[in-house]
């Protein structure tokens, strides 16, 4: 596995704690870039990054989500946004950096969610992302530990629909046009992993 760029700086606020590190490794340094934060939530993480040099963005579909990042963050732009919108249409710009943790596992379309993102970066621009981790040997363990049941439920309303993994989503990125992944596990042991996090680029020029 790939390693990505150090950073010794403090983490973001109310991240899981497994993903900031990682998380930080992939950005790298942030400041003066440009940063769209998909699924920002309550925007914690969003005015964490922009306390790093970061001009972000946040967009996220619950409005009061962005009622609460309104109230605590007012100096940052919030939308409320999907992650299917034109978002280089609806926010007029382009991003060096898009930053998306633990969305694409709730989407019905990542395929289209992807090619939003790759659409908002600019020329060269990274996106990083986090989805839960999922491959024959945790599999395995789920199956032996007698939880694979209780791990891919269908009894509980909304949760995780896609399953990811790194074959899988290392597949739709490369669809979309993506290049340069990087793939790191994140949270317990190796191949048991919790998360992977991982970062790919919009190549500068589109062949």
């Amino acid at each position: 596995m790939e390693k990505g760029l150090t950073y010794s700086g403090p983490e973001p606020a109310h991240t899981a704690a497994y993903l900031q590190r990682p998380l930080l490794e992939e950005l790298g340094p942030l400041s003066g870039k440009t940063l769209l934060d998909i699924g920002c939530g309550n925007g914690a993480l969003s005015a964490s990054l922009a306390g790093r040099g970061a001009q972000v963005v946040g967009i996220d579909l619950s409005p009061s989500g962005i009622t609460i990042a309104r109230e605590k963050y007012p100096e940052l732009e919030w939308s409320v946004m999907s992650a299917y919108d034109d978002l280089k249409s609806r926010l007029s710009r382009e991003f060096d950096l898009v930053v998306c943790l633990e969305i694409i596992e709730h989407l019905f379309d990542p395929r289209l969610f992807l090619r939003r993102a790759f659409d908002v970066l600019r020329p060269g621009g990274s996106l990083v992302l986090s989805t839960p981790y999922h491959g024959y040997l945790k599999n395995v363990a789920l199956a032996l530990s007698g939880r694979l049941d209780a791990h891919f439920t269908v009894l509980g309303d909304g949760g995780h629909i896609k399953f990811f993994s790194r074959r899988t989503l290392q597949t739709l990125l490369e669809e979309t046009g993506f290049a340069d992944l990087r793939f790191r596990g994140a949270g317990r042991l190796p191949f048991l992993w919790k998360s992977m996090v991982v970062s790919a680029r919009r190549p500068n020029s589109q062949a």
